[in-house]
C-alpha cells in the first residue's frame, strides 16, 4: 500500500523541479495527480510521463498569481476526481536578474512578479482549496517555503520577504482551518534545488539538483556540517512533502520545516 493510496493531491508548479518530482512521488504513493504549471508545454511533458508510468492523472495550465486560473484549475480536478486530499502550493520564481541584482536595483515591476507569484499565488491556491476539503472531512495543505525565510542571503530580499511572509500565512492558517480537520506546513529547503529554478524560462527540465549538476560529488568541500557520500536530490524535499501530505503528519500543523539543509541552519559563525 501506497502513503496516499486513494487520495487527490493538487500540485502547481509542477512542470519541473520540486513539483514535478513530488507528482511523481505522490503518484508512486497512490495518490491521483492534478498537476498545474504555467508552462503548457511542461506541464504537458510532465502529464505524459505520469501517464508513462501507469498513474492517474489530470494536467492542466495555470496561472497562480491569477485568481480565476486556480478556481477552475480546482474545480476541473475536483469534477474529475470526486474530492480534494491534498495540496502541494508549490509554483514559486526567483528574483528576476538574480544573483546580480542589488537591492537598491530592484524595480517595482520586480517585486511585484515575485509577490504575485509566491505568496499571492500561494493564497489563491490554498483559498479555493479550502472548499473541497472540507466537504472531504480535511486534509493537508503542504506550502514550499525557503531556507532564506529562517536565515539571510545576499540579493534575495524579494523572494526572502515572500517566503517569510509565507510562514506567517501557514500559520495563520493553520490555526484558522483546524477546525475543518485541515493541517497546514511548509518545507523550507536549503539544498536539493533544481537545476531549473535558476535557469532562464522555457530552459530544458533536467531533474537534477543543483549539487547534482555541479559533477563528482565531494562532501569534504561541501560546507554542509553533515558528510554524505552523494548529493542532495529533488527527491530529499519532494519526501519531506510526503510526510507533511501523508497520514503519517496526522497532527502535525503550522510547522515550517527545514529540508535537505544539511546541518547548516544548526549553526553560526562569529568573526575572529
Amino acid at each position: 500500500m501506497g502513503r496516499l493510496d486513494g487520495k487527490v493531491a493538487f500540485i502547481t508548479g509542477a512542470g519541473a523541479g520540486l513539483g514535478r518530482d513530488c507528482a511523481d512521488l505522490f503518484a508512486e504513493e497512490g495518490a491521483h495527480v492534478i498537476a498545474t504549471d504555467v508552462d503548457e508545454d511542461r506541464i504537458a511533458a510532465t502529464g505524459e510521463r505520469l501517464r508513462r508510468q501507469g498513474h492517474d492523472a489530470l494536467v492542466l495550465r495555470c496561472d497562480v498569481s491569477v485568481e480565476a486560473d486556480v478556481a477552475a484549475a480546482i474545480d476541473k480536478g475536483v469534477s474529475r476526481f470526486g474530492r480534494l486530499d491534498i495540496v502541494l502550493a508549490n509554483a514559486g520564481i526567483q528574483v528576476p536578474g538574480y544573483p546580480s541584482t542589488r537591492f537598491e536595483d530592484f524595480t517595482e515591476a520586480q517585486w511585484r512578479a515575485v509577490l504575485d507569484v509566491n505568496l499571492t499565488g500561494v493564497f489563491f491556491t490554498c483559498k479555493h482549496a479550502v472548499a473541497p476539503m472540507r466537504a472531504a472531512g480535511g486534509g493537508s495543505i503542504v506550502v514550499t517555503s525557503s531556507a532564506v525565510s529562517l536565515a539571510s542571503a545576499r540579493n534575495l530580499a524579494p523572494y526572502a520577504a515572500t517566503k517569510g511572509a509565507v510562514n506567517a500565512l501557514v500559520r495563520s492558517m493553520a490555526v484558522d482551518l483546524g477546525e475543518y480537520g485541515i493541517r497546514v506546513n511548509a518545507i523550507c529547503p536549503l539544498h536539493g534545488m533544481s537545476t531549473n529554478f535558476l535557469a532562464t524560462p522555457g530552459a530544458a527540465v533536467t531533474g537534477l539538483s543543483l549539487e547534482q549538476a555541479r559533477g563528482p560529488w565531494n562532501s569534504t568541500n561541501s560546507r554542509m556540517p553533515l558528510k554524505k557520500d552523494r548529493p542532495p536530490t529533488l527527491r530529499d524535499n519532494a519526501l519531506a512533502a510526503l510526510f507533511l501530505a501523508s497520514d503519517d503528519a496526522a497532527y502535525t500543523t503550522g510547522v515550517c520545516l527545514p529540508t535537505t539543509d544539511g546541518g547548516v541552519l544548526a549553526g553560526f559563525y562569529l568573526d575572529s
